[in-house]
């Protein structure tokens, strides 16, 4: 009997922990339809760029220049350049 009420006991608890699990996925499910979303629409913007004449690869290497910090970019120019120059690419 003892441990029938303990299971007892225990179920709300479980329940509630069940409950909150299942919100979290929920969540998650969300905001991953949201992510998709999202990434299908930038994509859409980088078509309707290319579209336009723009050249796609260089915006996106923009944005991911933009994202860092200037002094971590200069730091990355810096020595993209010198590796450059030791291979007589410049």
């Amino acid at each position: 009997m003892a441990t029938t009420s303990a299971a007892i006991q225990d179920e709300p608890a479980t329940r509630f922990a069940k409950d909150q699990l299942k919100s979290i996925i929920e969540r998650i499910e969300r905001l991953e339809e949201e992510k998709k979303t999202i990434s299908d629409d930038i994509r859409d913007v980088y078509a309707e760029a290319k579209g336009n004449g723009f050249d796609v690869k260089a915006l996106r290497t923009i944005v991911r220049l933009r994202k860092q910090d200037a002094n971590e970019r200069q730091e990355q120019e810096t020595i993209l350049e010198t590796y450059m120059q030791a291979l007589g690419m410049l």
